[in-house]
């Protein structure tokens, strides 16, 4: 069994970042809702409480049940873990006499703390928190502090628990990779060796339990987490998998010609169906993205079940289920809002009769390109960037035509081509073109017209958790918009979108 680091979340924006620090040190992780975890394992080694939009102070603050880890497995408090450790065992947690938010130099007080080996004195943290400690409980001993904080890191006496009230995940934070180490590697005695090649051993035999000899189906789209899927699985499965492309309609332009030709040579059992009329016309009329979104999800449904009754026998249904996914559908504290519903995740119709079997469900995306280079997965494959399941459906905003989805390819065939011309398109993490359902005034020639708007999307990220937008060179973006205003009739007018996420989302719906 893979020995692991339990992250129990309260709903912080930085449990993701705590987790993939962890995994970039070859140590295994997995978050949880601190209210739906799992039972304490031999294979858990450690846990570590994220931090929270929340107080202690607060009539709803999270409140974890830590009878079975508090004194029995190494533990770490983060922020609101750390508050909370101090103010539920008998110390005091109030609001800070000034927001603490940004850069603070760290005092290490005792040199001897596991956590702070080889950390060097007055190194920069990063602070982001409106409580502090301001009484700890009688057996809790600090071990570093601020300017403004006596109490920026503790651990308790008898126990390997500590606490942090800075954020050790973020970049801001100099040595917090190494504070973080020295927790899961030196405290929790976790060997280093969860890797690309150890994930796909494990995966494979995992797989061929799972499976047996039974026969498996897998929808690929072309992007890099089916086809990793499809490659893993093929290992497991062999002659057994079957794999089928749907064109929906809402794909790139010529997209599915040349997924189905990059198959070629891969060994892959691989058939193409074009149904594209038959998502236009469950679209049609249909402005509401999440009714959008739906529609698409039960038409490929639909399709694929009719595609599945071909294959005699089939047990299994294989997805590209990554992290991301099964995070963004987790809730921390009962129901929560939907940002938006992930095709990936939630289930099947129970028509279907199939198991669900997700290879790649515990990888974050830059994980899976790993897994897919060591697979030995062509290059141009695992470069590509992620493209949603919706497809262009999600990107023309308002009622989906063919005759939108035409302007949409060619606008977007110009701007991936020239980022591709000028070698920006590996520079950015996704990039998108979104037509909007605005027209406005413009003059070609010596005519008046009155036409679409299209937005350029383009965005840096790891997972997708985050994304900061893409400073791409005016000059460029000046180009690409006169290519598209010449080429494209039905646009007129080209602006590009500059939104961060958070607040926004990568898509528009």
């Amino acid at each position: 069994m893979q020995n692991k680091i339990l992250i129990l979340d309260f709903g912080s924006q930085y449990t993701q970042l705590i987790a993939r620090k962890i995994r970039e040190l070859n140590v295994y992780c997995e978050i949880y809702p601190y209210n739906n975890r799992p039972e304490i394992t031999n294979e858990i080694k450690g846990v570590i409480l994220s931090g929270s939009p929340f107080s202690v102070r607060d009539p709803e603050a999270p409140l974890p049940d830590l009878s079975d880890i508090k004194g029995k497995l190494p533990l770490l408090g983060i922020c609101y873990g750390a508050q909370y450790l101090a103010h539920y065992y008998g110390g005091e947690v109030a609001p800070s006499e000034h927001r603490e938010y940004g850069r603070a130099e760290l005092n290490i007080i005792n040199n001897s703390c596991k956590l702070f080996e080889g950390i060097k004195n007055n190194s920069q943290v990063w602070m982001s928190h409106a409580d502090t400690i301001i009484k700890l409980p009688e057996d809790y001993k600090i071990t570093a502090s601020t300017n403004n904080i006596k109490t920026a890191a503790y651990k308790i006496e008898n126990e390997e628990t500590y606490g942090l009230q800075f954020h050790p995940e973020v970049y801001h934070s100099v040595y917090g990779k190494d504070i973080l180490k020295n927790f899961v590697s030196g405290i929790c005695g976790i060997s280093q060796n969860w890797t690309p090649e150890s994930f796909i051993e494990t995966a494979i035999n995992n797989l061929k339990k799972e499976i047996k000899n039974e026969k498996v189906i897998l929808g690929l789209s072309g992007g890099v987490d089916s086809t990793v899927a499809a490659v893993l699985l093929n290992k497991a499965a062999g002659k057994n998998l079957y794999c089928i492309f749907i064109n929906n309609g809402l794909l790139r332009k010529n997209e599915f010609t040349n997924v189905l030709k990059s198959y070629e040579g891969m060994g892959l059992n691989v058939k193409g169906t074009d149904a594209k009329e038959l998502f236009y016309s469950a679209l049609k009329g249909v402005t509401d993205p999440e009714k959008k979104r739906k529609i698409i999800g039960n038409t490929f449904i639909k399709v694929f079940d009719e595609e599945a009754r071909k294959i005699k026998n089939v047990k299994f249904l294989a997805q590209g289920t990554i992290y991301p996914d099964v995070i963004e559908s987790q809730s921390v504290k009962g129901p929560s809002a939907t940002i938006k519903s992930h095709h990936n995740v939630g289930g099947l119709p129970d028509f279907m009769k199939l198991k669900v079997t997700e290879p790649l469900r515990l990888l974050f995306k830059d994980e899976v390109r790993k897994v897919g280079a060591e697979l030995g997965i062509k290059k141009e494959l695992l470069e590509r960037h992620p493209f949603p399941g919706p497809g262009l459906g999600i990107r023309i905003l308002g009622e989906v035509t063919p005759e939108k989805i035409n302007i949409l390819q060619e606008a977007d065939d110009i701007f991936i081509s020239e980022l591709k011309k000028h070698e920006l398109y590996n520079k950015v993490w996704q990039a998108a073109t979104i037509l909007l359902p605005v027209k406005s005034v413009g003059v070609m020639g010596d005519e008046r017209t009155y036409e679409n708007t299209a937005v350029l999307r383009a965005v840096n990220s790891v997972d997708g958790m985050t994304a900061d937008w893409s400073q791409l060179p005016h000059e460029f973006l000046a180009n690409v918009s006169s290519k598209i205003t010449n080429k494209v009739k039905g646009i007129n007018r080209v602006v590009y979108d500059i939104s961060s996420k958070p607040p926004a989302t990568v898509e528009w719906e």
